[in-house]
């Protein structure tokens, strides 16, 4: 018998002992008037089998379980492994089954690619154009400037006798010697000379913005002095009852406690509509002062400003407009009202309650130039009215009721037309 055997065997016999010597151990431990057995001579206690062997197998055992669950763990881990193989195994054939499809995709990218090469290439060549073309135009704009000052400087005179700069102004403007032609690649005198030049003009242009007159007005009526006897009379092509809009250039020379820029009136109620200046506030009323619409302090003395004013009857709004911004917006202003018909328009004048031409008052009347007078009997868009504001051919919008140049504007005392 090997050796594993005769260990099982004893460890067995062992075991069986161990029932035995208990159970007749237990008989022995019970009381003697429970049973009618009786009591014999005692016995040694068996002592129990203490072999080391049983523990080194009973550690073996545990090993060779130990050992099993992990072989079952690795072959379970081992059917798993094989199924992931299987499953990539099937796309790798897939994979091979499809390489038309995959030579289709890189022949794609290429294609993407070439054409993205192409696309980048004409990018780069038209910015190069581009810039050649730009540095070209700026090349040729530079001489025209340097030219241009040159031929300034040439007629620096006569332009000083337009404006008014003196002496000062001609000696402070930069001459060019012939060392100084040389030397026109000089960035840095470049630029100073041209930071001069531009200073210059832009004082010229300045001088000459108050003595010229908005861009496209080709003439103005100038009021040169406040008189009773200096205005102009409008006779209009057609009437305006319940709406109107009024749009007009002007330059004030002074503007005192009041001073009109348009009346209308009748015989009876010569003042029934009236756009004027107070305290260099622009005001307008309808039908009597107490319909009263308010912008103040937006007229400045000596510069050309755009006013505008709108009323309708309908709901009684009305709003004043100056340089194409609203400046005052007012509702319930002669709410219902009805301009009179057959009244008298003056410029720069209101019409005397007596309803003579004799007895004018000289303290309302206008002083500096006026021009682009146009009235409509409708009131305008906000578009419209900044159109009319642009200094760039302003004048050549013109309203159904007073047309600038077209409508009779008779121009009275020292009034006259000035270009």
């Amino acid at each position: 018998m090997d050796a594993p055997g005769a260990a099982l065997a004893l460890c067995l016999c062992c075991i069986l002992s161990g029932n035995v010597f208990g159970y007749e151990y237990g008989e022995e431990y019970q009381d003697s008037y429970y049973n009618s057995i009786s009591n014999g001579e005692p016995r040694p206690t068996q002592i129990p089998c203490q072999s080391q062997d049983l523990t080194r197998w009973n550690n073996l055992f545990t090993m060779l379980e130990n050992s099993e669950m992990k072989d079952n763990m690795l072959l379970q881990h081992t059917e798993d492994m094989a199924g992931h193989v299987d499953v990539i195994r099937k796309e790798l054939k897939h994979i091979s089954n499809n390489k038309a499809c995959i030579q289709a995709i890189e022949n794609t990218c290429k294609c993407i690619n070439e054409q993205m090469d192409r696309k980048l290439d004409q990018a780069v060549k038209h910015l190069r154009e581009v810039a050649d073309k730009y540095q070209a135009q700026n090349n040729d704009k530079l001489e025209q400037l340097i030219q241009f000052a040159r031929n300034q400087a040439s007629r620096f005179t006569k332009l000083e006798s337009r404006v008014g700069l003196g002496q000062v102004a001609m000696k402070a403007f930069p001459a060019y010697p012939k060392e100084q032609e040389s030397s026109d690649t000089d960035g840095g005198k470049l630029e100073r000379t041209l930071q001069m030049i531009h200073m210059q003009l832009a004082h010229s242009q300045r001088a000459n913005a108050q003595r010229s007159l908005p861009s496209g007005c080709e003439m103005a009526i100038l009021f040169p002095m406040r008189s009773k006897h200096i205005f102009a009379e409008v006779t209009p092509s057609t009437s305006f009852s319940q709406s109107l809009t009024i749009c007009l250039w002007a330059k004030v020379t002074q503007a005192l406690n009041r001073t009109v820029l348009f009346s209308y009136g009748t015989k009876k109620i010569p003042q029934e509509l009236q756009l004027f200046i107070a305290n260099h506030s622009l005001m307008l009323t309808v039908g009597g002062e107490t319909h009263l619409v308010e912008a103040d302090g937006i007229v400045t003395d000596g510069q050309w400003v755009h006013v505008c004013a709108e009323w309708s009857s309908e709901q009684g709004l009305a709003s004043l407009w100056m340089n194409g911004e609203k400046v005052a917006g007012v509702p319930g202003v002669a709410e219902g009202h009805v301009l009179p018909g057959d009244g008298f328009i003056l410029l720069g004048q209101e019409h005397s309650r007596f309803g003579s031409y004799k007895d004018l008052d000289s303290s309302v009347a206008f002083t500096g130039k006026m021009t682009g007078v146009n009235v409509w009997d409708h009131v305008l868009e906000p578009e419209r009215i900044k159109e009319q504001a642009n200094p760039e051919g302003s004048c050549d919008s013109r309203g159904n009721v007073i047309g600038w140049g077209v409508s009779e504007i008779i121009p009275h005392g020292g009034a006259q037309y000035v270009n």
